[in-house]
Parts: structure tokens; C-alpha cells; sequence
């Protein structure tokens, strides 16, 4: 009973989980992927803004996998992310669907514009 309300405030304890289980496969990789790795799950973070649970513990888990199998097969980091590391961070997240942060925005946006169109007329 009190985990569903706990659940109800803060969000599904499970997600938590296997968001933190992803988080701990990255930092158990070996140099220079655990540097890589690190890198991209802050950059996406703060960049991959989804707000549902599921797309974002599938996208951690996701790039938790990409960097073990790199480090299992010595793929080096430069084969992976290729010139730019920005542009594949960014394909990386866009990948993955769903409702982000800065869809929220966006409509405020277009709404208070539309309300500011009509207030000329």
C-alpha cells in the first residue's frame, strides 16, 4: 500500500531501479569507455529531456549496452561516435520517441503568441 503512494508522488520505484542498475553498468566499464560513457549519459540527461519513465530507462539501458559491447569487442571510441560526438549524442536520443521537457514549452510558447495575436485584433 505505501509503495503505491510512494510510486504516485515520486514515480515507479522499478524505473528507479533499472535506471540505476544502467547507471552501474556504465561505471563498471573499463577506460577509456567508462570516460565515453560517462560523458554521453550526462550529456543526455541534461539533452534527451524525456519525461516518460519507460523511454528513458530504454535509452539508458540502451547506452549501456552499446558501451559494454564496445568494450567487449575493443571497438574504439572514435569508431563509435565518429567525428562528432554531439551530432551522434543527439541521434542517440532522438532515436527514442515519446514527450520531452521542451514539448511542454513549445506549447506555452505557441499559446501565449496566439493570445498576443488576438489581443492585436
Amino acid at each position: 500500500m505505501a509503495a503505491k503512494w510512494i510510486e504516485l508522488v515520486t514515480g515507479s520505484l522499478e524505473q528507479k531501479k533499472q535506471f540505476k542498475q544502467a547507471r552501474a553498468r556504465l561505471e563498471a566499464l573499463p577506460e577509456p569507455y567508462l570516460t565515453a560513457a560517462t560523458a554521453f549519459n550526462r550529456y543526455l540527461m541534461y539533452y534527451g529531456g524525456v519525461t516518460e519513465g519507460d523511454t528513458m530507462v530504454q535509452m539508458f539501458t540502451d547506452l549501456a549496452d552499446l558501451w559494454e559491447r564496445a568494450a567487449i569487442d575493443s571497438t574504439p571510441v572514435s569508431e563509435i561516435v565518429g567525428e562528432d560526438p554531439i551530432e551522434f549524442a543527439e541521434a542517440f536520443a532522438q532515436a527514442y520517441g515519446g514527450k520531452r521537457w521542451i514539448d511542454k514549452e513549445r506549447d506555452r510558447l505557441i499559446k501565449a503568441i496566439d493570445k498576443a495575436k488576438e489581443a492585436e485584433s
